[in-house]
Formats: C-alpha cells, structure tokens, sequence
C-alpha cells in the first residue's frame, strides 16, 4: 500500500513582529473559498502594570462570583457581616471558579491587544456565577437585562438573584450572553466548539474543559475533532483543560497524571501542550500570559500557512494546561479541615455561616482577601484600572454574534424536491431505495450552498452503508490525515463529517446549528440512543432559548434514522432498536417532530420540510431498502401536508363506512398493512377496508396535546368512532397508545410493532417474531370483527402461510418469494 506523506507540520511557531508595524492585508486562495485574511501585530508582552490590571479585574470576578453564592445583603462589606447579610439556602459551586475567571480575564486581553473575534464555550457544570461575574463587569448583562447594568443597583441584583427563585441558575443558560451550551451535563463543550469553529474563518472558540468532565466518553472521542478541521476554510479551537484535581467527591483521572504523562497523552492526540500552573496568582498571570500569546500565535501561522496553500495533513494545534488549585483562594481550612485545593471547595468551602459564629468569620475572611473597596466605588462601580485590559463593544465575548446563531442565519437554497421524484404510474409498480433519492437531493443541496459553506451532513461511518454515497458527487468526507491510494471520498475540504462516534457527531452539528448553520445527522436506528441524553440537553436549551425574547430561531435539528429495526434482520438483535422515537415524542410538542415516510416521494417532502424549518427537533424514520414505492410525487406532497390520510386505492371502502380500518406508520408496516388489506379484500370481497397511513406521527395526538394533531371530528372521520383499528406502527405498541389515549373510544385500536423479539433472521420473519406481519395483521383484523361467521377459511390459510414461511426459510435461508416480491 502506497503512503502518501503529509508536509511536516509540527513546528510552526510564528516569526514575533514588532508591536508597531501596521497591519497588512493578504489574499488567500484554496479550493473552495477566497478570503481576505487580515494579519494582525503580533502579541504583546505583559508589562508590570498591565499584569497588576489584569489581576485586580480577576479578583474583581472572584469577588462577585463567591458574593452570588453567599450575600443577600451588604453587598459590598461596607459594615460587619452579619448573619442575616447570609441566603437562607446555599446554593453553588465554588470550586471552578477562579480558574474560569482567570481564562476569561486572560482571553479579554487578547482580544484587547488582537482584536480577536472570540467565542467561550466553557464545560465545567455549575460555573456560571464566574460567568455572570465577567458578564457583568463587561456591561454585557446590563445590555441583555437592564436591572443588571453596571452599578450599585445591578450589582445587588446579580448577587442576589443567583440561585434564587425564578433568579439566575448555577448552570449557564440560553439567557446567559455569549454562550452556546449549558455544561449542566459534562462532556460535549469540545465537540460543540468544533462545531461552532467549522466555516467560521475568522473565529477562535476558547474551549475550557473541566478534568472531571474530561473523564466522560463523549469528551474522550472529541479530542480527535482536530483530524477534521481545516485550517484553510474554519476557525480555530484553543481547548484549556483545567485540571484542577478533583471533582465532586474525589481526585480526577487527569488531575493525578503527571505532566509527562499528561504531554504524551495530548501529543499523541495531535495538539501542542503548554503547562501553565501555581498557586501564586502574579506567577499564574504572567505564565497565562505568555500562554495565550503563543498559542494565539501559533494559531495564527497555521492558519496562515494553510490559507496560503503550504499547508497539508493534520496541523499540531496548540492547547493549555492549566494546573491550579480547586477552589483558589478560598479558605485554605474550615473548622480544621483543609479546603482549598481538595474536594471540599467544589461546592460551598464554608458550609454554614448563618449558623455558626466562626465560618461566618472565615467567610467575611475570605471576601474581604479581594479588598472589594479597592474594586468598587460606593456606587459599586468598578475602577477604571479594573476594567482597563476589558475588550468593549461588539468584541466583547458576551457580545460575540455568533452565540446568538439565529443572526447568523442564512436561509439554504434549496432544489425544487419534485424534480427527484420517483416516477410511480400505479401504487406498488416499481421500487426504489428511498435514502439513495434523498441523497441525490441532498447533494444538490450541497451544491446549491458551496459559497454559502453553511451545511453539512454528520454520520458515524455510514454514509455508504446508508445508499447516501451521491453525496460524495458534490463532496467529500472531511479528512486532514494521511491518506493512501486505497481511500475514497476523502478530503481536507469534505463537507460529509465521519467518526465513530456518535456523541461526536450530535455534538459537532449542535454547534454548528447554535452558531447558525444547517446540517442533517444520518445514523442507524440502533445506534442513535447513544446521544439520548444529548438530546435531552439539546431540547431543553430550544425550549429556553425560544423564552428568551433576544435568541433568534435556529436551523431545526434534523436526524435520518435508517438501516432501521425492520431491515436489521441479517445483524441480529443488537441492531433492533428503535426506542428513539419515544425520546423525541416526550419532548415538548412546540418542538418535537417525527415523520415516517412510506416511500421515496414521501421522504423527499418531509426531508424539504425538515430543513427549511426552524427550532424543531426533526426525527425521520425511512429504510434504505429497495421497497415498493406508493405515491405520485403530487400525492405524496399532499399527504405528508396532511400528516394522515384514507389511501382509498388500498381498500374497499371508498364511499361507505368500514367494517374495519388498517392504519399504519412506517414503511415496512405500510408495506405489511397494503399486503393485510389486499388478502382481506381478496378473500372477504364483501368486507369494507379503509387503510390509513400515518406519515407525521404526531397528528395522533389530539390538537390540545401538540399543534399538528388531528381535530376530532377530522380523526372520526378517518377512524371512525367504533370501528376495530389494526395498526401496524414501526416502534414500540405502547407509545400509539399513548398518543391515542384522549381519543375516542381508544380501546378499539389493536397496535402491532416491535415487541423486542429479534434475533440473526430474514426480513419477513422479523415481522413474524413481532407479531406484525401481513397474515398475523390479517388475523388481528379478523379476531376484532363482531357477528362474523365466514372468517375461518381465511384464518386457516394464514396459518398456513405462516407454517409455510418457518419451514421455507429454515431450508431456502431466504424468505418465500411472494413476500420477498
């Protein structure tokens, strides 16, 4: 095998430049996008003063954030403390705090001195009163919130809100200014920053990982994000993981490595790893510094080394490691027992002021250590040299624009879907492979917004897998690394993001579309579970920030689910899964979707739709087998508008009341329902069929339960109000159930879907082993008919074909040819 060798991109620590020399303009060019790459003097050096500055502002911040956790009163000690100065509940984290304000207050001056466009995204859980702290100073909160504008009157506010009722929470929300995650939940701050760097050329995402979060799956596969960006056409990620020792209870992993193994862990990752620790805060600052002058800088010459085409393979980004103590300059002991710099300051360092005389005089202790006299007037305003090294205006980092990705929101230009169509001259004429037209679709899509560069597709190793591999005509897979001749569709520029991983994934497309892009995450059905909990976050942060007057609508969070239960047949077990849609349907109805298309024409509709919509969650649910294809492109835009609808083509009921009704959601069991409903009408010609098929799950429920549901007079008219319902769904019976449980008179729907028996089968027999194939559906129909006498013929046959069926695929290996056709 032939090794294509990338350049040496190892050293590329840049030239200093004097601090005087005027800003000079290049043109770059690559492949796919042409920039104006402004260079900027080079970083400054710390003089004596401007170290002095920097540190009164981070006390300045360290005040503020132990205050939240602690004042309801005098807010600035302009007298004794006391113990009704103290809240009732204490409430907070302390421990990540000082390390946090010291990150911020170090990236505030280099925008200052750069005029960086900066965005934070911070990890650690539980550190938002540094945040609000840093908010505060830099006016940004009194500009969101004016009852927290920079004085006396916001600062007790500030203070006093924090962990309050209906006040300001310990975690960072969509209300807080400048942020793109909660951190409420560990381990996605690394995956969201790359996301928000991709297609963003001129941002820096300074990414502040928590030692204890670092410890999480999706937090470990993340680090690896760096073999995806390119320097060329994205931003930069600067990750700092703060190790500061300990988490809630105990030592982190990463906080008792020694440094020598903490540079071999990380350089064998692919970053360049600078230490920066003590406990003396002048050192620190001084080492900080110098920190981010040279990572800034090393960021800068590989950007510009790349954008000027010198630059292939993977690039060895800079990265920090910040060594200090947990809980930095809190009280070394309380009541005899150390606190500082063990896990005992992550939370509250002293646990009962208002009860106990001695820690309410450790506690004044410690904040009067920041002489807030010294920081504020009596106006509680901050002194200039406090605010002297702050960035103003639009570089504020709470300020950053692209935190607030609504107004970054560039609508995709979007082919005409109709012009995919499958051409269907009868209902079951031909077949197609659904996620094979979609893709086709999809590419277009990719090129339609090659200039804009603001979608992309994220799926763990399975695009090919999926039958999505036209995407490949009009992109690649991104990929920095080494590559040999063998490789396919692999490309530094590749829009199609792939690793196995699917936290990774979830997490990179979240930050793309919170940044204000679009995008589309194609996974197995199966699979997919894995980001549940990402999901969760995700959903809460929409309905927030949808309360949130200043947050603009994002790009809807769109998922492909495919290579689903039905068809996982040859993988067994393992493979069958399709819990996922429970999740999504639990979510609030303002913003859960979820559409399972029947055919080709209808999943082209519905994935139109998906994407041009708007703070939705969006699931889509098709197989990417070669199945019968039902509607005309016209027909199928109709019915996905509807959400259900009578196929009258499929039954015998046109015009008169059903004797029973076969509804269906999903495309196996539509294929099943179609086949039960021909058998019945075949045999029982004077049975009235009325097959409904569901395309948008949701309208099941009722119009008070979720805006697309069906009105019931409109539901009646489909289902009737009495008629026995056989309905084949795709995921598990009891979530139609629930859907239906306000309907009318629910107890006449008989569901049939996964019941959680699978095993390494054939197709058709994944359906008998659920109970939901055509003869058993057929069954279910005939058992809930009343006063019939001429069924018996027909339930014996099925049996038959079921008989049948077992003996023929236990000796062929394959299923019987009238249901494989």
């Amino acid at each position: 095998m032939k090794v294509i060798e990338a350049p040496n991109v190892h050293q590329t620590t840049a030239v200093r430049q004097s601090t005087t020399l005027p800003m000079v303009t290049y043109l770059y060019f690559t492949s796919s996008i042409r920039m104006n790459q402004t260079i900027v003097p080079s970083t400054v050096e710390p003089s004596p003063q401007r170290l002095t500055n920097v540190h009164r502002y981070w006390q300045a911040t360290n005040y503020l954030g132990a205050a939240q956790l602690y004042l309801r009163d005098n807010f600035l000690l302009e007298r004794p403390l006391e113990a009704s100065d103290i809240k009732p509940r204490l409430l907070g984290h302390w421990g990540t705090q000082p390390g946090l304000n010291l990150v911020y207050t170090h990236l505030n001056r280099l925008i200052q001195d750069t005029n960086a466009e900066l965005l934070m995204v911070v990890g650690p859980g539980h550190g938002a009163p540094a945040i609000l702290a840093n908010l505060y100073l830099e006016g940004t909160m009194g500009e969101f919130y004016p009852e927290f504008r920079v004085g006396m009157d916001g600062m007790s506010e500030l203070i006093r809100q924090f962990s309050w009722p209906y006040g300001l929470p310990s975690h960072l929300v969509p209300g807080t200014p400048g942020q793109i995650q909660e951190g409420g939940e560990l381990g996605y701050c690394l995956s969201h920053a790359f996301g928000a760097a991709l297609d963003n050329p001129d941002l820096l995402v300074a990414c502040v990982v928590g030692d204890g979060e670092a410890e999480t799956g999706p937090l470990a596969a993340a680090w690896h994000s760096n073999k995806y960006l390119n320097p060329a056409t994205s931003g930069a990620v600067l990750p700092i993981l703060h190790a500061n020792g300990y988490k809630l209870s105990g030592p982190t992993i990463y906080g008792r490595m020694s440094q020598p193994e903490l540079s071999s862990l990380f350089t064998g990752y692919g970053y360049q790893v600078r230490f920066v620790g003590g406990s003396d805060p002048m050192q620190v600052h001084a080492a900080m510094w110098q920190a981010i002058n040279w990572a800034y800088e090393e960021i800068q010459a590989i950007q510009h080394r790349a954008r000027m085409g010198l630059l292939t393979g993977v690039p060895t980004w800079p990265m920090i490691i910040l060594q200090t103590p947990k809980g930095w300059t809190c009280p070394l002991t309380v009541d005899g027992k150390p606190i500082e710099n063990t896990s005992h300051a992550h939370q509250l360092p002293v646990a009962d002021p208002a009860g106990q005389p001695a820690q309410l005089a450790v506690l004044e202790g410690w904040l009067r250590s920041y002489r807030p006299q010294d920081l504020f007037d009596s106006l509680g305003r901050p002194f200039a040299n406090v605010l002297a090294t702050c960035p103003t205006g639009s570089r504020r980092m709470g300020m950053n624009a692209h935190a607030n990705g609504g107004q970054q929101l560039v609508p995709l230009q979007l082919p005409d879907y109709t012009s995919y169509a499958v051409p269907v001259t009868s209902p079951g004429s031909v077949t197609d492979e659904g996620t094979h037209t979609l893709a086709l679709y999809l590419r277009d899509v990719f090129c339609l917004n090659e200039s804009a560069r603001n979608f992309r597709v994220v799926c763990p190793d399975e695009t090919t897998s999926n039958r999505m591999a036209p995407l490949f005509q009009a992109t690649q897979r991104a990929w920095m690394g080494t590559m040999t001749e063998t490789d396919e569709f692999l490309s530094p520029d590749g829009r199609v993001m792939e690793i196995l991983s699917e936290h990774t994934c979830e997490g990179w497309l979240e930050g793309y579309l919170l940044t204000g892009r679009h995008g589309l995450f194609g996974c197995y059905e199966a699979f997919i579970p894995l980001v549940d909990s990402m999901l969760n976050q995700y959903a809460k942060w929409l309905k927030v920030s949808r309360e949130t007057s200043w947050r603009k609508p994002l790009a809807s969070l769109n998922y492909l689910l495919t290579s689903h239960v039905w068809r996982q047949d040859h993988n067994g077990y393992t493979h069958q899964a399709p819990g996922f849609i429970n999740l999504v349907v639990e979510k609030k109805s303002e913003m859960a979707r979820v559409y399972l298309p029947p055919d080709s024409n209808c999943l082209l509709a519905v994935a139109d739709h998906c994407l041009r919509s708007r703070d939705y969650i969006n699931l889509i649910v098709a197989s990417k087998a070669r199945q019968a294809q039902w509607l005309t492109i016209d027909e199928a835009r109709a019915h996905c508008s509807r959400g259900m609808s009578d196929w009258e083509w499929a039954g015998n009921a046109t015009g008169h009341q059903p004797d029973v009704v076969l509804a269906c959601a999903g495309d196996v069991p539509t294929n099943e329902t179609v086949a039960a409903a021909a058998i019945l009408t075949e045999h029982l010609p004077e049975l009235r069929v009325r097959v409904v098929n569901v395309v948008d799950l949701l309208t099941m429920q009722s119009p008070d339960r979720h805006p697309h549901g069906f009105p019931e007079a409109a539901f009646v008219q489909l289902f009737t109000e009495s008629r026995p319902v056989v309905f084949a769904f795709h995921g598990y019976p009891t979530l139609i159930h629930e859907l239906l449980h306000h309907r009318t008179n629910p107890t006449r729907f008989h569901v049939r879907g996964y019941m959680e028996e699978g095993r390494t089968t054939t197709p058709f027999d994944m359906l008998v082993l659920n109970n939901m194939s055509r003869y058993q559906l057929v069954l279910a129909a005939l058992e809930h008919l009343s006063k019939r006498t001429d069924t018996q013929k027909l339930t014996d046959w099925c049996y038959q074909k079921l008989d049948q069926h077992k003996a023929y695929i236990r000796r062929e290996g394959v299923d019987m040819p009238e249901v494989r056709s």
